[in-house]
């Protein structure tokens, strides 16, 4: 399988908040597994798609949910035109190519899918193929990054012990107003004036988490209202498409964020 796809022609634009990078770049280092723990939202994917281009490996993401099952990710004999045949999953690919495996909101999957990683994530760094018969062992160069947001935690939506230990973790956030500003500003194309009016909005906005809305809303949501500004839309109507309607279906949650907009845009 060609992984050229899976590369980064172009540097990804990532802003750095801190010594995360630093910290990255010593994990990969000992191919140590990583856990990056932070609101939706805040860069968590951005920040891997940078470090697989600044390191130069190719970068294998999957986006989590609950009906993933093991054959998802180590793969399955399928049926074709030459008969029945073993295709990879995007797991195995990565540990036998040497790329960077992304499980993106890991906690979505199940706990009996998520167990098949166990092997991988300690000194054995192999991958048993059950229905196959045969096991991988991991490409030097492989690594498996995941995440999730701590925020949506429950009892039934968590990383069991077993599997949290084996991985290093790195905590993510919403920048400081400056970065955020520079950040929006940046990626949508906008006047900063008007990237630090959005991130206002935000910063109010969040404070809404104590009265009821699970998050508040991320840079991501300022992204995309500032690109519908930028393209005629009234800041009003772009930050009500982008982030209030978007956020909650809760009447009083939204008026409040709605309140916040207007007084914020003046």
């Amino acid at each position: 399988m060609d992984l050229s796809d899976y590369r980064f022609s172009a540097e990804p634009y990532y802003r750095p908040v801190g010594h995360e990078i630093a910290l990255y770049e010593h994990a990969y280092a000992h191919r140590l597994p990583l856990i990056l723990k932070g609101p939706t939202g805040c860069g968590k994917t951005r920040f891997v798609e940078y470090m697989a281009w600044r390191l130069g490996k190719p970068l294998i993401t999957l986006a989590c949910n609950e009906d993933m099952t093991a054959a998802d990710l180590v793969g399955r004999f399928l049926l074709d035109a030459d008969g029945t045949h073993w295709h990879d999953g995007p797991l195995t690919v990565a540990a036998r190519r040497g790329a960077i495996c992304y499980l993106d909101e890991v906690v979505e999957t199940r706990q009996d899918t998520t167990v098949v990683i166990h092997p991988l994530t300690d000194s054995r760094r192999k991958l048993p193929l059950d229905r196959k018969g045969e096991v991988v062992t991991a490409h030097p160069d492989f690594q498996l990054v995941v995440s999730y947001n701590p925020g949506y935690q429950s009892s039934a939506k968590s990383l069991k012990p077993s599997t949290r230990q084996r991985f290093a973790a790195l905590e993510f956030d919403y920048p400081d107003a400056s970065a955020e500003a520079e950040i929006v500003a940046h990626e949508a194309r906008i006047e900063p004036a008007l990237a630090a009016t959005l991130v206002d909005i935000a910063r109010h906005s969040r404070a809404l988490r104590a009265r009821g809305l699970d998050e508040g809303i991320s840079t991501r949501m300022l992204v995309y209202a500032g690109v519908l500004i930028r393209d005629g839309l009234p800041a009003a109507e772009s930050c009500h498409m982008a982030m209030t309607s978007a956020i909650t279906d809760d009447p009083d949650l939204r008026q409040a964020l709605q309140d916040i907009v207007d007084a914020c845009l003046g």
